[in-house]
């Protein structure tokens, strides 16, 4: 079993920031970036600007989720006095863990399942969230990485359904679609992107852990984006999410609850060169009350906004920054 990338890039609209952002060949690291120049002050975090003569490189993926979180972090060092470089907008996730752990960048936020799967090589995920988390700081340790708390916020899979649908068939977790499916098999169709349709950690793992049956003739292979579009028309009972997106909020979809603990645990946890840390030790309370703020609803709200109203993802983060009162405006 492979990781699936959180929310791939390649099948999101995203904003691209003011820097060029290039990954060299072979051998090579980042080659290009602008200084972030926030006007922030500390608020409830960076107070006394720990962070003061840093110089901090942020780095993130290219999808919507990546680039505010990127964002979140730059603007936290920024109120703890830090000068950062940004470097977020990274296509895919080998080039981002790639540049933290040659150390072309210092910090990123990431996912525990993406680590522990695809880059630490794991076959199966760990079901306890924070024993994944706890699983993969034990073993990045030895690669010079260090994982600080981690977020609620867990970009994984689910099953979602219109309101429609959830008045009609009342079903709230997985457990209850399976039954819906024994008793009313024609009452289940799915829309799923083929990939899912084929994965050991998608449908397949998801029917034999619950026990589902549910007929070919009821399944639908589609494009990411139409999932969601038909699911709202309920065009398909349900459908395949990704359980931060900005859709699920703005489609107002009902989310099934994976009450077996089925899927991958994806949870943003920061990573942080370890050699940096240990020179700016502060760099974890600067982060920590902001990775706690993070969870399923804030990013699904903080994603609509870039990808369903079309903002900027570094100004949604900086507003959001100081709505929570983290940061205040110089």
């Amino acid at each position: 079993m492979s990781a699936r990338p959180p929310r791939g890039s390649g099948r999101r609209r995203t904003w691209l920031l003011t820097a060029a952002l290039l990954v060299a060949a072979s051998g090579c690291g980042l080659t290009s970036g602008s200084p972030m120049v926030d006007d922030v002050e500390p608020g409830t975090i960076g107070r006394g600007r720990p962070l003061e003569g840093a110089d901090l490189t942020v780095v993130s993926k290219q999808f919507t989720e990546q680039l505010v979180l990127g964002a979140i972090m730059g603007i936290a060092f920024q109120a703890a006095g830090a000068e950062v470089l940004d470097r977020t907008g990274i296509q895919g996730s080998v080039g981002t863990r790639a540049a933290v752990e040659n150390g072309d960048a210092d910090a990123t936020y990431e996912y525990t399942g993406t680590a522990w799967i695809t880059y630490l090589g794991h076959g199966e995920p760990i079901t306890d969230p924070r024993e994944q988390w706890e699983a993969v700081r034990e073993e990045d340790a030895g690669k010079g990485l260090t994982w600080l708390a981690p977020a609620r916020l867990n970009n994984t899979y689910a099953l979602a359904m219109n309101q429609a649908n959830y008045r009609k068939y009342g079903t709230k977790t997985l457990s209850d679609v399976a039954e819906l499916a024994r008793t009313d098999p024609a009452a289940v169709t799915l829309c799923v992107e083929v990939e899912f349709a084929n994965r050991a950690d998608g449908l397949p793992g998801m029917e034999k852990a619950y026990g589902m049956n549910i007929p070919a003739r009821n399944i639908t292979d589609m494009d990411t984006g139409i999932i969601y579009t038909q699911t709202a028309d309920g065009a398909c009972t349900y459908g395949e999410v990704y359980t931060t997106d900005g859709r699920i909020k703005s489609m107002n979809l009902a989310v099934m609850a994976d009450d077996k603990h089925f899927f991958p645990n994806y949870n943003a946890a920061p990573m942080v060169r370890t050699d940096v840390l240990k020179k700016w030790p502060a760099i974890a309370a600067v982060l920590d009350p902001v990775t706690k703020a993070l969870d399923n609803d804030v990013a699904r709200t903080l994603n609509a906004k870039v990808d369903v109203d079309g903002e900027d993802p570094h100004q949604v983060a900086l507003d959001w920054m100081i709505e929570k009162g983290f940061v205040k405006e110089g």
